[in-house]
């Protein structure tokens, strides 16, 4: 049974035109990677969760704000280079991605130092116009931009 994540691509428009929240993870391993490392916020979830509940839970660890109110449109689903099932949807609203409160995970680090660091999940957030958004994003979730792009192009 392949890993699930579940979560909330955020979008709003600027000038009439469409951005979306990405968030950077945190962390040693992502410290010095932009392109192509930001992702939607997201989590893991198990079969007996509702994918969206999780999606509203990781939306909330990840950025420290609740979902603002607003429909929930799902963008389908992908599948990552490790084999994990991605499920995302859209919801329009605005946040301060600057005042973003990541919640925090514990690694040892250096490797092998016996020393155990924390680091936030999250490290930063940015608004996005859909082309840099392609650019930032995991490859993977990449259609979620295409999605979403033909979602507002529909409304």
């Amino acid at each position: 049974m392949p890993r699930r994540s579940a979560g909330i691509l955020l979008f709003r428009r600027r000038d009439g035109e469409p951005e979306v929240l990405l968030v950077h993870p945190g962390g040693p391993f992502w410290a010095k990677k932009d392109d192509g490392a930001w992702s939607l916020p997201k989590g893991e979830h198990d079969d007996a969760e509702d994918a969206v509940v999780a999606a509203r839970r990781e939306f909330f660890e990840e950025l420290g704000s609740r979902l603002p109110a607003g429909r929930i449109t799902p963008l389908g689903e992908v599948r990552q280079k490790g084999g994990k099932l991605v499920a995302a949807w859209a919801v329009e609203g605005d946040l301060d991605a600057s005042a973003i409160r990541s919640n925090s995970f514990e690694l040892e680090w250096p490797p092998r130092s016996g020393r155990l660091q924390r680091f936030p999940e999250v490290d930063r957030a940015g608004w996005f116009g859909l082309d840099a958004a392609r650019v930032k994003l995991l490859p993977a979730q990449v259609p979620f931009i295409d999605r979403i792009a033909e979602l507002l192009d529909a409304r």
